[in-house]
């Protein structure tokens, strides 16, 4: 079962299910949270993936620099081209061991011919989350620009939730 958004509101006020949101009332959707962009990074080098992760290697990577188009600009714009870029998130999620999470794109992005690709949050996972931002034509994304929806669905519970690298990831 899908949560609805007086669950999550209520989950975030007393359980700290997302922390460091920038706006509920404008954030919260009826069955999710729009998560934004806290960081936008450029792919630098190959990865490498194996089946146990004794030899993973994951791929380097270069934040970028939003630039401000004025000086009364709070926050800036990431002029992106045409490519795959490592999105981290402003929001920290802290699901418990009765929640999994899974986000798709925000319909406006899909209208500009960009995309993103996520893992599902496990159960017990909390740390900052990254996906990947595919962009098919040069596009402007603003900091903090609201750009994929995550949706909290109940399990039946975990004995015991994630406990991989990217736990309490900040």
């Amino acid at each position: 079962m899908i949560l609805t958004k007086e669950e999550i509101q209520e989950k975030i006020e007393n359980e700290n299910l997302v922390e460091g949101y920038m706006s509920l009332k404008h954030q919260l959707t009826p069955n999710g949270i729009d998560l934004t962009v806290g960081k936008i990074k450029r792919f630098k080098s190959e990865g490498k993936l194996d089946f146990s992760n004794n030899e993973r290697e994951l791929s380097k990577v270069e934040e970028m620099t939003p630039e401000k188009e004025n000086e009364e600009d709070k926050h800036g714009w990431w002029e992106l081209e045409e490519g795959c870029y490592l999105v981290e998130t402003n929001e920290t999620v802290n699901l418990p061991l009765n929640l999994i999470g899974i986000a798709k794109p925000r319909s406006s992005l899909l209208r500009m011919g960009m995309t993103v690709s996520t893992g599902y949050w496990d159960s017990g996972f909390k740390g900052k989350s990254q996906f990947l931002l595919y962009v098919s034509k040069e596009v402007k994304i603003k900091q903090n620009a609201r750009i994929c929806q995550l949706v909290f669905a109940k399990t039946s519970g975990s004995e015991k939730g994630y406990d991989g690298i990217y736990q309490n990831s900040n």
